[in-house]
């Protein structure tokens, strides 16, 4: 006769509308990039001298990526190579059922804004050992500098 306004598992809906917010939060694009769970994954920081961004891409052929700036936003894509198939292949040589697949596959697109005195024509770009390491010179004129007394 009575109802409850509430499920009988509360604690399972409250747990299943967590996991749908965090997946809706971690999908949302903006300037920054991707939240967690982007691929690649980035860190950036500075020094006084220049804009430094890391973006640990392994497994990635240097030569598919293209990283561009353009009125202070850098872009950086390229397409990472699905899994290799005989990896999925069982012992009988058939094609073993995949369960959970968690390695990052196809077409990746991280956009992040720069700050002002980033130099657009001072940008240098290296790949070692799966890690793009993109250095932006900050202008001479907005460095930080000791004045003399006279």
């Amino acid at each position: 006769m009575y109802r409850s306004l509430f499920p009988r598992d509360i604690f399972a809906e409250v747990d299943r509308l967590q996991r749908e917010m965090q997946q809706a939060m971690d999908l949302s694009p903006s300037i920054r990039g991707f939240g967690r769970g982007g691929f690649p994954a980035l860190n950036v920081g500075g020094t006084e001298k220049a804009v430094q961004i890391y973006a640990f891409a392994p497994g990635v052929d240097p030569q598919s990526l293209e990283i561009d700036l353009d009125r202070g936003v850098l872009t950086i894509a390229g397409k990472r190579p699905a899994s290799v198939d005989d990896e999925r292949k069982g012992a009988d040589g058939k094609q073993a059922t995949v369960h959970i697949n968690e390695r990052f596959s196809g077409d990746f697109r991280r956009v992040l804004s720069l700050p002002e005195d980033a130099d657009p024509e001072a940008i240098d770009a290296t790949y070692r050992d799966g890690v793009v390491r993109i250095t932006v010179q900050r202008r001479a004129t907005s460095r930080p500098r000791r004045i003399a007394i006279q």
